[in-house]
């Protein structure tokens, strides 16, 4: 029992002897177990003792130390006899899973008060047997043997105790201990006799049969009490000293089999005292805790109770009808004990409960209407504290002192809305009133903090009347005083505002960032300034006769004695603020034209800048561009040889190189020009990028051309090619040399031969040659005049094209490569690739002449062209 047990004096004794005993046998000597005879009594027992719990489970065991080594049983036993569930266990095989459920039991067993010495997870995981059987005899103390009480004694003394007085009446039993008093095994069949007597015939046992006697003792605890059997009889014959604890775990079993009675009639008499306790709570908590004990009582600690009860008349009238079957006398209880008495308390027990749940729920039905009223009251009390909270702080501010004519007036309005809102909580203070009355007169336990805070919310609210017409005097009488400064406020607002805001946009102006790129611009801003301060005169009379109307005000303020706020109702603006703002714009005008004149002397600067750049660049740009043209001449000329070309581009490349400081010198006239910020230059066409780009274009054009020439004489020699036949290659290259656009600003009329031809100009120049080319072909070709997909063909890789057609013939392997490109880089090619790429004539002579293809990637009507360009290769025009 839990909340029951924990109400009554009895428990707080039964404590005490347990933990004096817990304290004893931790003193009890662990070195015994090491006895070979003792540990095997101890491990059959022990193993008995654990497999009559766990059966309840549907488990057993085996083997004492290797079957709690994962802790999972070891769980399981504790939930089996203490009825609680212990946390979820690791389901994990690792060491540190098991040694984790272990030590969850052994901390289960430390929360039960039970000291744990020298037993460590670690040593039951490792199937240490004397650990394993010291935390078994533990655990059988505390949930076993430590409940056992008896008279003023408890645990093994009253397990002792319990043993001799029922052993008492009987012949040749004396017991003194756990060990020699039970060798003969007479002890026992007299424990069983004395409450079973039908089940044994104490008068046929003979003190010289110790083996008989146990060994009987054994047989009818096991088949009729439900007590396995944990002993040997030979062994414990045989053992000079019985292990006492493997006896006292045993005997304990016949304790807990046969004390129900007594333990039922104990359990009734603690708990009657706790049901007559009709001392009434003051609080609603108080009492419901009373009623949950009472549901706790009433659904866990009663129906065990109830099953013993019912156990217990059934094992009595089983008892007596096999004891008048045998002819043999009725079974008597002793005094005290007897069936009738057990139902004579149990009856008490239910009527005193009854009467109990009947106090219990007329205490809550009452302490829950004062709790109503008391929550009430709170509440109502709470809600009037919230209103009236700063309410007395509010009312006696003097903010009208200092307010203004239309503040004062929403003052009074607002003051109007408030006696309005007190008037109507006037209800509350009185509802407030009379529940405190009624809590009073109900005897409530907290009357007197009810009391105090009723008269403290009834002060508070004669005080806030008081407080509430003394404000209302002061309004009315502030508010006549400032009627007559109001309408000069607004007269100083009406001037005040304009004039401010011609003063914020002359300061705007005054400070605006221009950004000019001409002497014109300047001298634009120059006269608009000029322009401006022709008005400051008349500015400065509309600031007198506003700064006029201010003084008035003050004049009437000192006359009267009226506190000014200094804020105008009507405007933000103040006195100062004109004042300090009309300094701000006298301030700014002589820094404007110093601006202005720092701005002129900057573009004149710019001016003479943007001329000395534009006279250079308007030389340089058109010597670039007569120079590319004159290159491209040298190039294109047909009428000397390739010696003469070379010769000439030279000279033009030295001319270039030494041209380059005029370059440089414009570069640095357009550095000045940024560094000052000219973005534009009116005095010519040319930007230094046109110029960089030019001059790039021109020294790359130079070097290309040199180059070209150069690989047309080493073709030419490597070849014997003829320079009449270069001359020929050059003329129909030029003649399809395709219009360009130069880079130069004033050229805008196309250029021709830029030594490159698009794919389109390089066919057109192929068929005025003689060649007669399909897509494949003419694909096949710019594969090798592009390599790199540039998408144009220079004239050294058209010379280059023309020496291999005007030096080789076709190979096999250029027609298979052919055939790949017809066929989609496949190894094999269809009939209808054929027909559509070739012309009629040509596609069926290949289609009747090609083998099938066999390969494993191919498809239906695969034809192979490799084979075909193999045997073909010689033999055909393709």
């Amino acid at each position: 029992m839990t909340a029951v047990e924990t109400t009554m004096t009895y428990n707080s004794y039964v404590i005490h002897q347990e933990e004096a005993y817990m304290t004893q046998e931790e003193g009890w000597d662990r070195d015994l177990l090491l006895d070979p005879a003792w540990e095997k009594q101890q491990r059959k027992t022990f193993t008995a003792w654990c497999n009559s719990h766990l059966r309840k489970a549907g488990t057993q065991i085996e083997n004492i130390e290797e079957d709690f080594r994962n802790g999972l049983k070891l769980m399981l036993l504790l939930e089996v006899i203490s009825g609680e569930r212990l946390p979820k266990p690791d389901k994990g095989k690792m060491r540190f899973h098991k040694i984790a459920n272990v030590n969850k039991a052994l901390d289960y067993i430390c929360s039960k008060g039970v000291k744990l010495v020298s037993i460590g997870a670690e040593e039951i995981v490792d199937g240490n047997a004397k650990m394993t059987l010291g935390m078994i005899w533990t655990i059988i103390l505390r949930f076993a043997i430590q409940d056992i009480s008896v008279e003023e004694t408890s645990a093994k003394e009253g397990l002792l105790l319990w043993c001799q007085r029922k052993t008492a009446p009987y012949r040749n039993v004396n017991v003194q201990n756990f060990h020699i008093s039970w060798k003969d095994g007479l002890a026992l069949c007299a424990l069983i006799h004395r409450h079973r007597p039908d089940l044994i015939d104490y008068s046929k046992l003979r003190k010289d049969d110790p083996i008989g006697n146990l060994n009987t003792a054994f047989e009818v605890a096991e088949k009729f009490l439900d007590i396995p059997k944990m002993l040997d009889a030979e062994d414990i014959v045989n053992t000079p000293k019985p292990d006492e604890k493997a006896i006292m775990t045993y005997v304990s079993c016949f304790y807990h089999a046969f004390a129900g009675a007594e333990q039922l009639l104990e359990w009734i008499r603690r708990t009657i005292p706790w049901l007559e306790n009709r001392a009434a709570e003051q609080t609603m908590r108080a009492m419901q805790q009373k009623l949950e004990d009472f549901r706790d009582y009433r659904r866990v600690h009663k129906p065990p109770r109830v099953q013993e009860k019912c156990q217990l008349e059934i094992n009595f009238n089983t008892l007596q009808t096999k004891l008048r079957l045998s002819n043999r006398p009725a079974f008597m209880p002793s005094e005290g004990k007897m069936v009738s008495d057990i139902a004579n308390a149990w009856k008490g027990l239910e009527q005193v409960e009854k009467g109990y749940e009947e106090w219990l729920l007329t205490e809550i039905r009452r302490l829950e209407r004062l709790d109503h009223l008391a929550e009430k009251f709170k509440q109502k009390c709470s809600l009037h504290e919230t209103w009236t909270s700063g309410k007395e702080e509010l009312l006696s501010q003097k903010d009208f002192e200092s307010a203004s004519l239309m503040e004062i007036r929403a003052l009074m309005r607002k003051h109007e809305a408030f006696e309005s809102d007190l008037a109507a909580h006037q209800d509350r203070v009185e509802q407030i009133a009379a529940i405190a009355q009624e809590l009073n007169e109900l005897d409530y336990h907290d009357a007197v903090t009810v009391n105090a805070r009723c008269q403290g919310i009834c002060d508070q609210w004669d005080n806030l009347g008081t407080l509430t017409q003394k404000r209302r005097d002061s309004l009315e009488r502030v508010e006549k005083l400032w009627e007559t400064i109001d309408q000069l406020y607004l007269e100083f607002a009406k001037r005040a505002a304009p004039f401010n805001n011609w003063m914020d946009g002359a300061m705007e102006d005054l400070q605006d960032m221009f950004i000019v790129h001409s002497i014109e611009e300047i001298q634009s801003l120059i006269t608009a300034h000029d322009q401006f301060k022709a008005t400051l005169p008349e500015a400065d009379k509309e600031r007198m006769a506003t700064m006029g109307i201010q003084s008035e005000i003050l004049k009437i303020a000192q006359t009267y004695g009226i506190k000014l706020s200094g804020i105008n109702p009507y405007t933000n603006l103040s006195p100062q603020d004109i004042s300090n703002k009309w300094d701000a714009v006298k301030h700014l005008v002589p820094l404007r034209d110093q601006m202005l004149q720092e701005e002129v002397a900057r573009q004149q600067a710019n001016e003479r800048l943007r001329r000395q750049f534009a006279a250079q660049a308007n030389i340089i740009g058109p010597w670039i561009q007569t120079k590319m043209e004159e290159i491209g001449h040298v190039s294109a000329d047909i009428t000397g040889s390739l010696e003469d070309q070379m010769n000439n581009l030279k000279q033009y490349e030295q001319n270039i190189i030494n041209y380059k400081s005029n370059i440089d010198k414009l570069e640095g006239d357009h550095q000045l020009s940024q560094e000052s910020l000219i973005f534009d230059n009116k005095h010519t066409n040319y930007t230094m990028e046109h110029i960089r780009v030019g001059w790039e274009q021109l020294l790359t054009t130079i070097a290309r051309t040199i180059n070209e020439v150069e690989n047309q004489i080493l073709t030419r020699d490597a070849k014997g090619i003829s320079q009449e036949q270069l001359n020929e290659f050059r003329a129909s290259f030029n003649h399809f040399d395709r219009v360009s656009v130069s880079l130069m600003p004033h050229c805008s009329a196309p250029q021709k031969r830029n030594g490159m031809m698009d794919p389109d100009d390089f066919r057109a120049c192929l068929i005025s040659m003689g060649y007669d080319l399909g897509e494949v072909e003419f694909a096949r070709i710019m594969t090798l005049v592009d390599a790199n997909n540039t998408g144009v063909v220079t004239f050294q890789a058209f010379i280059d094209f023309m020496t291999r057609e005007t030096a080789e013939t076709d190979t096999a392997e250029q027609v298979m490569a052919s055939f790949k490109i017809l066929a989609s880089d496949k190894s094999y090619i269809t009939v209808d690739e054929l027909r559509r790429e070739l012309p009629l004539e040509q596609a069926e002579y290949c289609i009747s002449r090609m083998t099938r293809y066999v390969g494993a990637d191919g498809t239906t009507g695969a034809l192979d062209y490799i084979s075909f360009s193999s045997a073909l290769y010689g033999e055909s025009d393709l």
